[in-house]
Order: C-alpha cells, then structure tokens, then sequence
C-alpha cells in the first residue's frame, strides 16, 4: 500500500471501525480497504463539504454535485421522524427531475413504503436496505416504484440514524441505476449518513431562522439577461467563454455574476447553480 494511501486509511479508521460493527453479519466485513486511494480521498472531501453546508442551497449543490462522485443517485430522499413513532415529513432533490416533490409525495402517499422500508432496516438492526425495488415485493409495484423507473432509478440504499431506543429519527434514500456494487454503497452509505443527517439538521434550522428574518431581494427579479448567464454557468463556461458567445467582455459577464450571487444570496457560482434549479429558475 502506498503512503498516501496508508495516511488515508488511517483517517478513515474510526468511521471505518462503526461501519464494520453494523456490517458484522455480512459475509465480507466492511473495511477502509474496499475503497481504492481515489475514493478515499472522494470521501474526505465529502466529509469535509457536508460540515460546510448551512442552507438548503448548500445541501443541494453538495448532494447533487460532490457526493454524486461517491455514491452516484439520481432521488435523494430525506425523511425526519415528527412526534409521533412512523410520522414522517419527507424532502426529495434531484438533478434532472421535472418535479422532485413528487417522489417525497409519493413515497409518503404509497402506503407501504415508508413504514416497510423502515422496518426492513429495523430487522437488518439498522443496517442499510440495498437492492432492487423489485425484490422488495409490494413495495415494488406502487406509485412510489414507478415514478422511480421513470427515472431509471430502480435500486435503492436506504440507511437512517435512531435514538437510543432504536427507533428512527432520520432515513435517508438513495435511489440509483441499476448495476452498483451493492457492498460498496452499503458501507459508502454507514459512512455518509450521519453527516448527511448533520448536514440537513443544519440545512432545516438555518432555514427556520432565515425564514424569521427579514427577505432579501426575489430571485424572480432575475434579468433575461443573468438567467442567459447562469445558463452558460450551469454549462461549464468561465466569463471569458461566456463574454465570447454572447459578445460582451468578461468584465461585464463578471458584474453580472456578481449581481446573480446577491439576488439568489449564495456565495458562489456553483451555490448559484443549486439554488436556480431548486427554485426552478434554470431548468436542466
């Protein structure tokens, strides 16, 4: 094993110590060496952008942008248990679905969905839930499994945090294609999960406060012109490409972004990106 590789390992160790516990029943434990150097260093940089994310946005661009280079999903679901024990209110992001909310919708409406799953990772003693929703018998056949086909997202890792009871608090779908390696994004998933809770209890509380504060400016006074730019932006373009296509100096595209950031308020172009397409401003 190389240095680096073995200085990664290192790191990795206690996340790597929890993974294995979880995974005692499985016929090939869980270990830091399943991932190869690359994908070790893909996972510190994904724990290291889920301590960064503070609002919706950020979750979004850091689901659908950086965690996607380690556990490749086209549906995340987000479920947060309320007061009572099965009562679920449920979230969904995704690049490239017209309408996201309709997985959260469906996946809360098709009666047994939430509740199976959920019991499923409760028998496996909160290990994650990895295949096919077909091998999941009627959880396979409803409104849920077929608005993931569309989507062609017909396997799915389902991994939750519990209290100290072993009742859940907070359960997490990646819905995927077909063809991953199911050990794999099982203990990708043991890994992750407790930052992506983190990440979204944060995400939920900083938007309850801002929610109290008073409103910055609508994204809906997003000129034709900067919605053409964010465009080019989603696309890849640095300013000099941008000014190039639409014959306008980098300058200018620079003032422009500038003026995107403060309407959308995010940091950066990649923020501003996640925010369009949440908003729906910028559709894929």
């Amino acid at each position: 094993m190389q240095p680096g590789t073995q200085k990664m390992t290192k790191l990795l160790e206690p996340y790597a110590a929890i993974a294995a516990d979880s995974a005692a029943a499985s016929s090939a434990p869980a270990s830091a060496d399943m991932l190869d150097a690359r994908a070790q260093e893909c996972l510190i940089l994904n724990l290291d952008a889920a301590l960064r994310v503070h609002s919706r946005p950020h979750f979004f661009s850091w689901t659908q942008g950086l965690l996607q280079s380690l556990l490749r999903h086209e549906v995340l679901l987000c479920a947060l248990r309320s007061s009572e024990p099965l009562a679920l209110s449920v979230d969904s992001f995704a690049m490239n679905a017209p309408d996201p909310a309709i997985f959260s919708d469906t996946f809360l409406s098709d009666a047994p969905v939430a509740p199976g799953l959920v019991k499923t990772w409760e028998e496996r003693r909160h290990r994650p839930v990895v295949g096919a929703l077909g091998d999941f018998g009627v959880l396979g056949a409803g409104s849920f499994a077929r608005e993931l086909n569309h989507a062609d997202a017909t396997n799915i890792v389902a991994h939750g945090t519990h209290d100290s009871d072993g009742a859940v608090v907070s359960f997490f779908v990646f819905a995927c294609a077909p063809g991953g390696d199911a050990q794999k994004q099982s203990y990708l998933a043991q890994l992750i999960v407790p930052f992506l809770h983190a990440a979204w209890m944060r995400a939920r509380m900083y938007g309850r406060i801002r929610s109290e504060a008073p409103k910055p400016a609508r994204a809906g006074t997003v000129t034709t012109r900067e919605l053409e730019i964010l465009r080019w932006i989603y696309l890849g373009k640095s300013n000099f490409e941008i000014g190039a296509i639409l014959s306008i100096s980098p300058l200018t595209v620079k003032n422009h972004v500038q003026k995107i950031l403060r309407k959308l308020d995010v940091v950066n172009r990649a923020q501003a990106v996640g925010k369009a397409l949440e908003l729906r401003i910028l559709v894929p």
